[in-house]
C-alpha cells in the first residue's frame, strides 16, 4: 500500500558476490537503524546523500537479541532524489542465499513490509519520477533477450514516447484555447486562430499521430514478437528449419514421417524481428488419429498466424498436396511466405511456387544457405529501415497503439467536421478526446487497474 515502508531483494534469488537489498517509503532510514550500524557509530540519519557507509549488518537471533550478521554498505537517498522519489536505503551484503533472506526478513521485524511486484517501479511513476511509457519500458529492458530489444526499450526510457504525446498535446491545447476563447467571448475579438488555421494545426497533429502510430509495426516485431507458423507436408525440412532459427537442436529430426506430432513453440529473434515461433505437424492425409490432432493444432496456429512460412522441397514438382497448402494458405490473414528447402540439393525449384507466392526465399535448413535472404525479407514485412529503435519515439505495445489510434481517429473526425463547414466548436470534442486517448497513452490519466497490470509483470524489487 502506497504510504508504507517497503522491502525487497533487487538482485536475483541465489548465490553470488553481493546481494542487494531495498527500503523504499516515509520510514525506510528509521528502520534500517536497527538493521545497519556504521563503523564509525553514526547513524544513517546524518548520512550524507548518496554516500556509501560501511558497518555491520544485525538481525535478531532465536531469543530476540540483535547480533552482527554479515558487515556490508548502505547507501541513503533523500526523497525527493531517489529512484522511487521517496527516502530509499540500499544495503549491500554478502550474496548467500540464507544470509540475504536473513537480512530481509530483519528488515521486515523492523518495520518494512514486504513489496509486491514492481512495486518500487510504481511508486517512481505514481510519484512523478517516470512516465508510465518509460516505466514499460524499464520492464521491457529487464525481460530484453536481443540488442534490438534493449535499443527500443533504451530510447522508451529516455522519453521518447512521452516527448511526441507532449508536443501535440500541447498542439491541441492551444487549439482548444484558441476556440473556447472565441465561445465564451463571441463579441471580442480574442481568438487568434482563424477556420483554416485551426485546420492546418490538426493536420500537423494528425501526421504526427499517424507517424507515431505507424511506428507499431515495428515495435511489436520486436518487443513483442510476431506469431509465426512453420508449416508444411510431412519430411519437407520444417524442424529443421525451426532449429536452424533457434540456434539449437530443439525439435527432432528424423527422416520418419510424423515425427513431429505436436506443437513446440519459443521465442527467436530473426535479424531485428522476434517470433513466437511455432513448429507444427506434417499437413497431409492419414488415418493415424494422433497425427490428425496435431494437424487440427496446426491449421488452428495459421488462423492466427501474422508470419507463415510455408516450407516445400525444392528437389521435387509440386505435388497436388503442395498445391492444396498453397491454396489454403492464399485464404488467411497473415503474410505467407514460401521457403524452398534444400536449395544445396536443388538448382531450381518449381516455378509453381513464384507464381502462387509473393514472397519465396530458397534455403538450406541442414547448411543454413538463404537464412539471411530470408531474414532481410522478413525485417523488410515487419520492421521500418528508417527508424532508429535507439532514438526514435516507437510504440511498443497493444495499449500504447490503442491509445494513438484513438487519438489520430479523434482528430480526424474533427478534421472532417472543420473540412464539411460545421460549426468550429464542435471539434472542440473530439479534440479533447484526442487529448484525453493522449493522457492513457503517457500515464497523465490511466486507471489504477491498468496501472496495476502494467507493473504486476515486474520482478520483486524492481
Amino acid at each position: 500500500m502506497i504510504g508504507d515502508t517497503i522491502a525487497a531483494v533487487s538482485t536475483p534469488y541465489g548465490k553470488g558476490g553481493v546481494a542487494l537489498l531495498r527500503v523504499s517509503g516515509p520510514q525506510a532510514v528509521e528502520i534500517c537503524e536497527h538493521v545497519f550500524l556504521p563503523k564509525n557509530r553514526s547513524r544513517l540519519s546524518d548520512a550524507l546523500p548518496r554516500q556509501a557507509i560501511y558497518g555491520e549488518i544485525l538481525a535478531p537471533d532465536e531469543n530476540g537479541f540483535w547480533r552482527s550478521v554479515d558487515d556490508g554498505v548502505a547507501t541513503v537517498f533523500k526523497a525527493p532524489h531517489s529512484f522511487t522519489g521517496e527516502d530509499t536505503v540500499e544495503i549491500c551484503c554478502h550474496g548467500g542465499i540464507l544470509l540475504t533472506q536473513t537480512v530481509l526478513s530483519a528488515l521486515f521485524v523492523a518495520g518494512a513490509m514486504p513489496a509486491e511486484p514492481g512495486e518500487f517501479t510504481k511508486r517512481a511513476f505514481l510519484n512523478g519520477k517516470l512516465g508510465l511509457s518509460s516505466a514499460e519500458a524499464l520492464g521491457d529492458l529487464l525481460e530484453a533477450q536481443t540488442q534490438e530489444q534493449i535499443a527500443l526499450a533504451h530510447a522508451g526510457m529516455r522519453g521518447k514516447i512521452e516527448e511526441a504525446c507532449t508536443g501535440i498535446y500541447t498542439s491541441l491545447r492551444d487549439i482548444l484555447a484558441s476556440i473556447y476563447v472565441k465561445i465564451d467571448y463571441p463579441d471580442e475579438d480574442l481568438a487568434d486562430l482563424s477556420r483554416e488555421q485551426i485546420l492546418n494545426r490538426l493536420s500537423d497533429c494528425e501526421s504526427a499521430l499517424a507517424k507515431l502510430v505507424h511506428t507499431y509495426r515495428t515495435g511489436h516485431a520486436i518487443a513483442e514478437g510476431i506469431q509465426t507458423v512453420i508449416c508444411g507436408k510431412p519430411n519437407v525440412g520444417k524442424s529443421s528449419l525451426y532449429n536452424r532459427i533457434l540456434g539449437r537442436e530443439a525439435a527432432i529430426v528424423t527422416d520418419i514421417e510424423g515425427t513431429t506430432r505436436d506443437v513446440l513453440t519459443e521465442r527467436a529473434s530473426l535479424g531485428r524481428v522476434t517470433l513466437r515461433l511455432s513448429d507444427t505437424a506434417g499437413l497431409h492425409d492419414t488415418e493415424n488419429r494422433v497425427e490428425r490432432i496435431g494437424m487440427d493444432r496446426a491449421r488452428d496456429l495459421l488462423e492466427e498466424a501474422e508470419l507463415i512460412l510455408a516450407v516445400f522441397d525444392a528437389t521435387k514438382p509440386a505435388d497436388a498436396e503442395d498445391r492444396m497448402l498453397a491454396q489454403e494458405l492464399s485464404e488467411k490473414c497473415g503474410v505467407s511466405i514460401a521457403i524452398l528447402n534444400k536449395s544445396d540439393l536443388s538448382a531450381e525449384p518449381d516455378s509453381f511456387y513464384a507464381e502462387r507466392f509473393q514472397h519465396t526465399v530458397s534455403v538450406s535448413a541442414a547448411t543454413g544457405e538463404g537464412m539471411d535472404t530470408l531474414c532481410g525479407m522478413v525485417e523488410a514485412l515487419f520492421t521500418d529501415g528508417l527508424l532508429d529503435t535507439g532514438r526514435d519515439a516507437v510504440l511498443s505495445n497493444a495499449r500504447q497503439h490503442a491509445s494513438a489510434l484513438s487519438a489520430l481517429e479523434a482528430v480526424r473526425r474533427a478534421m472532417v467536421s472543420l473540412t464539411a463547414g460545421l460549426p468550429v466548436e464542435l471539434a472542440c470534442t473530439d479534440a479533447e478526446q484526442a487529448m484525453s486517448a493522449l493522457s492513457e497513452l503517457d500515464g497523465r490519466a490511466i486507471s489504477e487497474d491498468i496501472v496495476s497490470s502494467i507493473f504486476s509483470r515486474f520482478c520483486v524489487g524492481k
